[in-house]
């Protein structure tokens, strides 16, 4: 008998992937809201979302993360739980409630690609940076504090597709407003077998869901974002026209489930 959550299988179930849930993770992020061309952010809404009355509404997030299953295996063996990823999100609704939904993310791990995929994130590889922060005040690691600044980039395939930077201002009373809403994308799987190209195995908009939720102390400041063209990118359809606010804190939670909203057309 073939055992794992996620291929490859094998006799002991060693080899998978993508460890079974929950995952548990832990993040560095910076956080930009800015605002695209209200018709290109309508242009990227999957079926089953309609445009946010606040058109053009979106967010660019770079994620410094750590990750572990139930076992802590990967905490001691630290490439399996350390990756990077730059994503934007759109601001919809769904049936009158607000969300958001991620057209667009780029991640630096197989495993973390993997397990989006599953998750319903449409990812794809790339490099991403993030200036860090440590627990000393020196030179080479700005403090979370008025007048730090921190950055972030992301690349693909050899090219730059995004670049954003945060200085710290302030404590934020109510962090990013367009982040905020529950995050609802589409678990899309298609098939190979000829002649039914069009018609996918997997297809459906799913909510993330999520528990035992912890942040920390939310900082903000001004902020700049700039996207930039790529062969094979079509993220800059994004490109922003107008940038509110950065805010830059850290994140936990724990995954180990989904919720299907709907079943999909092809």
């Amino acid at each position: 008998m073939l055992r794992g959550y996620s291929v490859p299988r094998t006799p002991r179930g060693h080899a998978s992937l993508v460890p079974p849930p929950p995952w548990h993770y832990v993040g560095d992020f910076l956080v930009i809201d800015f605002w695209a061309d209200p018709g290109a952010a309508m242009s990227v809404l999957p079926e089953g979302l309609v445009p946010h009355p606040d058109a053009g509404r979106c967010a660019a997030v770079f994620a410094d993360w750590q990750s572990t299953s139930d076992g802590d295996e990967e905490l001691l063996d630290p490439v399996r739980s350390h990756y990077r990823e730059f994503y934007l999100v759109v601001s919809a609704l769904l049936d009158g409630e607000e969300v958001t939904t991620c057209p667009f993310i780029w991640v630096d791990q197989d495993f973390a690609l993997a397990r989006g995929w599953i998750q319903g994130f449409p990812k794809k590889l790339g490099e991403v940076w993030m200036t860090r922060a440590y627990a000393l005040d020196c030179r080479a690691a700005p403090g979370i504090k008025h007048g730090s600044r921190f950055a972030g980039t992301c690349s693909a395939r050899g090219r730059q597709l995004a670049r954003g930077q945060v200085t710290l201002t302030r404590r934020s009373d109510s962090g990013s407003a367009h982040t905020a809403p529950p995050i609802v994308n589409v678990r899309h799987f298609p098939r190979l077998a000829a002649g039914r190209h069009d018609q996918p195995q997997v297809h459906e908009l799913v909510r993330a869901v999520s528990r035992d939720r912890a942040v920390s102390e939310i900082w903000e400041g001004e902020a700049e974002l700039a996207l930039f063209d790529a062969p094979g990118e079509e993220h800059t359809l994004l490109a922003p026209i107008a940038v509110e606010r950065g805010y830059r804190f850290t994140f936990a939670y724990t995954v180990d489930d989904l919720v299907t909203v709907r079943e999909l057309g092809a």
